[in-house]
């Protein structure tokens, strides 16, 4: 099941994306594709569902985030060991563990805002994890079973805050719209296997990062149940996995980044595609 959220930001529409990649309205349903959805019980109840008897949203709707009300936006780098490799960094012991800030959540489509005076904005494709069912303590064979679905996430960074301003990296990732989630949250039984999934990222047309999540150092049972040892996961919160090698940081035989004008499209296999348009910053009073 294809579940999306759809409208003007901050005014979104629960959605069902049906057999032919059509949104059906779940307003009658649902109130939103946030916490109290994502539980087995209540995904099952949406799945019993026919999409056909479900209204068909006219138009091409915006695409807002996949999931709502998300309180914890968790990040794990460097779990992809070319990508390591790439930003000259030894393979991690153990899971890096950074937070987004929620405030950068947006639609997958909508404009990215370079920061004012940024010359090193970055693109990271990544795999998306929704938690469906609170996480604390979780054993790594049970891990999954706390998962609502995945979707795909553009963790952008900006690498001077990142990694020459101090210690923190979270201060280079949660700039206001570094956090396109969607179109769609898809639920465990369309994905299968989380870690066989090819995904892929282009600046401009130029394919620059292909990768698998089969890859990754540290799988998605891993990530959960470690996170889950010092932090309680929520329904409704998200982490983002990791990027394989090709980021802009990484590219020969210098780095290049990311400008006003340039077009970033990315996708993950069964998880749907972005694409965005990065702006320059311009004050709002």
């Amino acid at each position: 099941m294809k579940l999306c959220r759809f409208g003007p930001a901050g005014q979104e529409k629960p959605g069902l994306v049906d057999a032919d990649g059509r949104i059906r309205d779940l307003s009658a349903h649902v109130a939103d594709i946030a916490a109290d959805t994502l539980g087995a019980d209540a995904l099952a109840r949406l799945g019993a569902i026919d999409p056909a008897t479900l209204p068909l949203v006219a138009g091409d709707p915006r695409f807002g985030p996949c999931v709502g009300g998300t309180r914890h936006f968790v990040a794990i780098g460097l779990n992809y060991a070319d990508h390591a490799a790439e930003s000259n960094l030894p393979i991690p012991a153990e899971p890096v563990v950074f937070q987004k800030w929620v405030g950068c959540i947006q639609g997958p489509n909508d404009p990215v805002t370079i920061p004012r005076d940024s010359t090193k904005t970055d693109w990271e494709v990544e795999l998306g994890v929704v938690i469906g069912k609170r996480a604390s303590y979780v054993e790594e064979a049970d891990a999954l079973d706390h998962v609502a679905g995945y979707c795909v996430i553009n963790d952008v960074s900006e690498r001077h805050w990142q990694q020459e301003r101090g210690a923190t990296w979270d201060k280079g990732k949660g700039f206001p719209t570094f956090g396109p989630i969607g179109p769609w949250l898809v639920t465990q039984d369309e994905v299968g296997d989380p870690q066989a999934l090819s995904m892929w990222l282009e600046v401009n047309g130029k394919r620059v990062q292909n990768g698998s999540t089969a890859t990754m150092i540290f799988s998605v049972a891993q990530i959960i149940a470690y996170c889950s040892q010092f932090m309680t996961l929520e329904p409704g919160d998200v982490i983002t996995t990791g990027t394989p090698p090709g980021v802009g940081l990484g590219q020969k035989p210098e780095p290049w980044y990311l400008k006003a004008g340039d077009r970033v499209e990315l996708g993950i296999e069964k998880l749907g595609r972005q694409r965005q348009d990065f702006v320059a910053w311009a004050r709002q009073d």
